[in-house]
């Protein structure tokens, strides 16, 4: 018996880089809706090292993606040096 084809939530991931309230620079993850996730980080209660950085402000999104794609920009994000961060960021920013 043939099957339905399954509905794939697998390319609603997106990575996004917020500033924290000191400065510093957090990367993650989120599924679909990236504003949320800044919202639930700003409620104190999103990841442990936003949690009394607040509040967060997004820097800057990319996506949608698969989650195993999302993982692997988030980890090669977070491996950069915050010059190179920034620098990046400024890229990504810019107009076309």
């Amino acid at each position: 018996m043939p099957t339905e084809p399954q509905t794939s939530d697998a390319d609603d991931w997106f990575v996004y880089v917020v500033r924290c309230a000191d400065a510093t620079l957090y990367t993650g993850i989120a599924r679909s809706d990236v504003s949320r996730r800044i919202e639930v980080h700003n409620s104190g209660k999103g990841a442990k090292y936003t949690r009394g950085r607040g509040p967060v402000v997004l820097q800057v999104s990319a996506g949608p993606m698969s989650r195993a794609d999302a993982l692997r920009l988030e980890r090669r994000l977070k491996k950069l040096p915050r010059a190179d961060k920034v620098r990046a960021l400024r890229q990504w920013s810019a107009p076309a």
